[in-house]
């Protein structure tokens, strides 16, 4: 199959898939086997893009023209294969867990929410293989409105209040911040193209560049860069799948590809670090990354306490990109594939256990082991990884980062990445601990209402009270994506040196 079949393939898949979804709503068996062959297919079109990309080659499809010197086309490079495969492979376990959690909660709106899932995928696909600037931008808007029916699944006014909030922040920063910057560039450069060691490379002063990365940093909202970041502790209103998509297949992973590719192949990183155009976003970075973990660790509910985590662990990325040297870019690039999988892992746990334990904040999961043991096993392998301990693979992003800031004399950012792994043993450990090493507490008799919110802390009143006795797992969809996940967290440890020979060719040429 020729390269840009493949890549026609895999952004229209999602896209016939959600179709063909919407059209079997009242089947739910029928509906779930074409969401899960959708899945199939898109990274059966994906995946053999990858040895193409090793290969040297850059598979690319012109759509068409839509303005002079503005085209809609689609090129593969390995930042961009990188991601496509996170988001459509994350994709199959993510959708085998939806079913399970959705069916396990009896969940309304199913059919609604598996066409938006397919939809945002082929969204974050777009974003990947986009060729240029504007069909970065494109697709970038796409994401945004496919997933806001997702923030507002459940209907409550809570969820409307977060889906404001989250169309809100998105929109208004892509419009006032990034569409300027794409404009700006345009007007500078005459192209809107990504390319090796960057387009704006000689065309703009100084202040000019400083003042476009700013633009760039701030216009990829989905990043949650603080002060732009209140979006996403307010997204997990939503249901556990979908904080799955925000968190590790697509959303927040969109921001953080976003910016890392206006770094190599806008800006140049060469460029960047010969002009310290970056050097204040090292710290507004480091700033969210320390306070984010410093909210974290003051969460009970254990879905917030994870969405401050994502937000402490993006700025690990966008940190990497403000370095400007080529370790840095790795590790970025690494930690993308890396806190996606430990991640995923966090939110398939917190959606078992509220499916199975009706449990949401961490002060009543004392003993929870003892009946859920694969899920908090898997929950302590997802934390290892996140904090950055071996042998998971959350260890080589952050390796390379400090190596990053080393090449490049930050040594004080060195200091910042370990403080902050101490920070993540903080607000992720002791809910290890607690399961592990406390004794159950008694159950309460706690009601709330049927279609009650994941994060209000309310809790299910299915059991008459007392300690629980032996395993009450959730749903096997459920438990086994999870554990998969966690799996993955290992095998990421020990394959890292093919996600570094795949990423090489970006850093080309820098220091």
């Amino acid at each position: 199959m020729t390269s840009e079949t493949l890549i026609l393939l895999s952004l229209l898949a999602p896209t016939v898939g959600a179709l063909l979804v919407s059209l079997t709503g009242s089947a739910p068996n029928l509906r779930e086997s074409i969401s899960t062959l959708a899945t199939l297919v898109t990274f059966g079109a994906v995946a053999p893009l990858t040895p193409r990309v090793l290969a040297g080659q850059r598979p690319r499809l012109d759509v068409m023209e839509v303005l002079p010197g503005v085209d809609l086309a689609f090129e593969v490079e390995p930042l961009g294969m990188l991601y496509a495969l996170v988001a459509s492979g994350l994709w199959i376990i993510t959708s085998l867990y939806a079913i399970g959690y959705m069916r396990g909660h009896n969940e309304q709106n199913q059919t609604r929410f598996f066409v938006c899932f397919a939809l945002a995928i082929s969204a974050a696909l777009g974003i990947a293989f986009s060729a240029n600037l504007f069909t970065l931008f494109l697709f970038y808007e796409v994401l945004t409105f496919s997933t806001f029916p997702l923030v507002t699944h459940h209907g409550t006014e809570k969820a409307k209040q977060a889906g404001r909030i989250y169309l809100g922040i998105l929109v208004t920063t892509s419009v006032c911040f990034l569409l300027l910057a794409v404009v700006w560039t345009f007007q500078l450069t005459g192209s809107l193209e990504f390319r090796p060691g960057g387009i704006l490379a000689g065309k703009a002063s100084g202040s000019t560049l400083t003042a476009l990365m700013v633009l760039y940093a701030f216009g990829a909202g989905k990043a949650a860069l603080m002060p732009f970041h209140r979006w996403l502790p307010n997204a997990m209103v939503a249901p556990t799948p979908v904080s799955a998509l925000l968190h590790a297949v697509a959303v927040v992973k969109a921001g953080v590809f976003t910016i890392l590719k206006v770094i190599v192949y806008v800006f140049g990183i060469e460029t960047i670090a010969a002009g310290g155009h970056s050097d204040w976003l090292m710290w507004v970075a480091s700033g969210t990354l320390l306070l984010a973990s410093l909210v974290a660790i003051t969460q009970d509910n254990l879905k917030a306490r994870l969405a401050y985590s994502t937000i402490s662990q993006l700025s690990y990325i966008v940190l990497g990109g403000a370095l400007a040297t080529a370790e840095g870019v790795l590790g970025g690039g690494m930690h993308i594939v890396m806190h996606a999988v430990g991640k995923i892992t966090l939110f398939f746990c917190a959606g078992a256990i509220y499916v199975a334990a009706h449990k949401t904040e961490i002060s009543t999961m004392n003993g929870l082991a003892r009946r859920m043991p694969f899920t908090m096993t898997a929950f302590t392998i997802g934390s290892l990884s996140i904090i950055g301990l071996p042998p998971f693979g959350g260890t080589w992003g952050k390796w390379y980062l400090g190596l990053g800031a080393a090449r490049g004399d930050n040594h004080l950012f060195i200091f910042v990445l370990m403080l902050s792994s101490l920070l993540s043993i903080g607000y992720l450990m002791p809910v290890v601990l607690r399961a592990f090493f406390r004794p159950p507490d008694p159950e309460s008799n706690s009601h709330h209402g049927e279609h009650a919110d994941e994060d209000s802390g309310s809790q299910h009143a299915s059991h008459k009270g007392g300690r629980h006795e032996g395993i009450q797992e959730a749903p096997l969809l459920c438990v086994g994506p999870l554990c998969a996940a966690a799996v993955g967290c290992l095998v990421l440890f020990f394959t890292s040196d093919q996600i570094l020979q795949l990423l090489l060719p970006i850093t080309t040429g820098a220091r």
